[in-house]
């Protein structure tokens, strides 16, 4: 056996699977260890990827070569473009997934990555010489040596698991807790917190009434998450179903709070604010009397579905008859209650923006263990820590994503800045510069900055070029072509458009909001670009075309924003700067500062307690 290892990954959840993929990828000598290796990239909550903001994340795990949006791609079964009434800033591809089949994907996907080797077992500790990282111990007593390590552990260091008076120690249902790796890590001065989240019910689809439900399908023209050709799913798209809970539900499951290890203090972790239980609805909305849910299948030919909107750590008696008072689930039977879960995770202030731990070198953390919750969260931070743990060990500068490059440079930011009190949850209203960290864009921006550092390969980049060549070029044809009055105005008039006098620019029609680029996609019949563009990729690059014509006065303000801003993030500030001796901070900056250590003026600039006041005393300081 080969014992010696440039990266070691412990966990094989989202995180573990995107740190793995990318490390091998980028030619370090990998070593994926987990207690499992039949779960790889298990959905253990909802069994879909990407929402709001999520969906923009995964679009950059992809162009930056990861796998998230391949796998989902080859298992979904169902799309669905959400918020397309918005602007396209606001626009989120989500997709249900098969459980079993993401799963598998994700093994098969691994299995055929170079220079990635796997090892069943469960990692109990660290071997540690003068504050480096040297490797891992495992249960079965076997040291693997390596010149980084990943912790990915998700909810399974010290996991315990609720569903009312009854605990039972466990990462997830089934799986046994890591018990001892949290300890080794405290012991390294690294701060551990409990974190708590959940998840709801799973129920017998064969005992759903769906005829008085409303039907959710997906989108008609199905869409993908890859940039890559040939990633569609080849499975049998199905539907969502949409209920609601109601008084008589409510007033079951309030008869089980004196049990709820929630209400009654036995759970200590902090849950997430924004995918609160189904008890923490009904007390935190008191005023509502329903609530929407909705029944997700989790997969192509199963029976099983998830109840989204439910998540509960109420007895089991409670949770099974208030369902049953909900329309369509009268004669319910379920497969496993829903329970809470707590867990250790490590204060995020304690990592650099490579996720490399500022207490112990070459020690990398991402995912749930970081304080985040969600599947595509966990997934950006292992793409990141595997990246920079292969750099280190080559020797190059980390590559950290800026807050005006990327979703995944606002996550980090947030997480290793401002810290966290509760599981961190990406939303759209986080970044500064949505308008700039579009999902249709994500390789446009990210994926020559993967080609560089040697992940997103040739032929990627190549089909990246080759889009935008085809965009630009189009947007150029709109610039430079005229329209007549008679060639538009029948369309204008039934648009309720006001009618052409003269002749104009193609693009100045395009520019009205009533008006979309397909509404006069008949004038590039003859258009030798558009022609020559793939069948299935016309739709994709017609709406980045739009897009950028419809929105380039805000997409040119943006970016003038973000280049003034950018100019604090390039204020370096040494790390050996001794905030505690400068009076004139006030007492809250002195202690945050010199406890996070920033970077730059800028990150200084976004710690919570740091005033504007603050940053001019430390630029007077530093000469400026």
């Amino acid at each position: 056996m080969k014992l010696l290892y440039d990266v070691i990954v412990v966990g094989a959840g989202h995180a573990g699977c995107e740190a793995a993929a990318a490390s091998a990828n980028m030619g370090a000598k990998t070593l994926l260890i987990t207690a499992d290796m039949t779960k790889f990239g298990q959905m253990s909550c909802n069994p879909a990827v990407g929402g709001i903001a999520k969906g923009q994340i995964v679009r950059e795990i992809d162009a930056l070569g990861g796998y998230m949006g391949i796998v989902t791609d080859k298992s979904s079964i169902q799309f669905r473009m959400l918020n397309k009434s918005k602007g396209p800033a606001m626009w989120s591809p989500r997709s249900q997934s098969d459980r079993m089949k993401f799963s598998e994907e994700w093994r098969k996907m691994l299995e055929n990555t170079d220079n990635l080797s796997f090892w069943q077992d469960m990692v109990t500790g660290l071997i540690v010489e003068e504050n480096t990282v040297k490797g891992v111990v495992t249960a079965m007593n076997v040291k693997f040596y390596s010149k980084t390590v990943i912790l990915t552990n998700g909810t399974f260091l010290n996991g315990l698991m609720h569903v009312g008076v009854n605990k039972l120690e466990g990462g997830r249902v089934s799986e046994p807790a890591s018990k001892f790796l949290s300890d080794s890590i405290a012991e390294l001065n690294i701060p551990v917190h409990r974190m708590k989240t959940g998840t709801p019910a799973r129920i017998d689809g064969r005992t759903i009434n769906f005829t008085v439900l409303s039907e959710q399908k997906g989108d008609e023209i199905i869409s993908t998450f890859s940039f890559l050709p040939n990633t569609k799913s080849a499975l049998k798209q199905r539907s969502c179903y949409m209920t609601y809970s109601n008084i008589d539900s409510h007033n079951i499951l309030k008869t089980g709070f004196k049990f709820s290890p929630l209400f009654t203090g036995v759970i200590k972790g902090v849950g997430p604010r924004y995918c609160p239980s189904i008890e923490d609805k009904l007390v935190t909305f008191s005023e509502r009397d329903s609530h929407l849910l909705f029944l997700e299948p989790e997969g192509e030919e199963t029976i099983e579905y998830y109840i989204n909107g439910f998540s509960s750590s109420l007895p089991l008696e409670t949770q099974y008859e208030a369902l049953k008072k909900i329309k369509g689930l009268e004669n319910l039977e379920i497969f496993r209650p829903g329970y809470a879960i707590e867990y250790d995770y490590f204060d995020p202030t304690y990592l650099f923006h490579s996720l490399e731990s500022k207490v112990i070198s070459n020690l990398f953390f991402a995912g749930q263990v970081n304080g985040t919750t969600g599947y595509e969260e966990a997934a950006a931070q292992g793409l990141m820590a595997g990246i920079n743990a292969a750099l280190k060990i080559q020797s190059k500068p980390a590559f950290i994503l800026q807050r005006d490059q990327a979703y995944i440079g606002v996550l980090i930011d947030d997480l290793v800045t401002k810290g966290v009190d509760e599981p961190y949850r990406m939303f759209t209203s986080r970044a500064e510069y949505r308008i700039l960290l579009r999902q249709d864009n994500a390789d446009e921006r990210l994926t020559e900055l993967s080609f560089n550092i040697g992940l997103a390969s040739k032929e990627r980049l190549g089909l990246v070029k080759e889009k935008y060549n085809s965009i630009y070029e189009l947007i150029k044809y709109f610039s430079n072509t005229s329209a007549s009055p008679e060639m538009f105005n029948e369309m204008l008039l039934s648009k309720n458009s006001s009618l052409l006098k003269q002749k104009v620019k193609l693009k100045s029609i395009v520019l009205r909001p009533e008006i979309s680029v397909f509404d006069i996609i008949e004038i590039l019949e003859n258009n030798k670009i558009f022609l020559e563009i793939d069948i299935e990729r016309k739709i994709e690059i017609l709406e980045s075309v739009e897009i950028l014509i419809k929105y380039e006065g805000y997409i040119e303000r943006e970016k003038e924003n973000a280049d003034k801003l950018k100019k604090m993030e390039n204020l370096f500030i040494p790390q050996n700067f001794d905030y505690l001796k400068i009076d004139s901070l006030s007492t809250e900056a002195r202690q945050k500062l010199n406890k996070i250590k920033p970077q730059s003026i800028g990150q200084a600039s976004r710690i919570p307690g740091v005033s504007p006041s603050d940053i001019n005393v430390i630029l007077v300081f530093m000469g400026r």
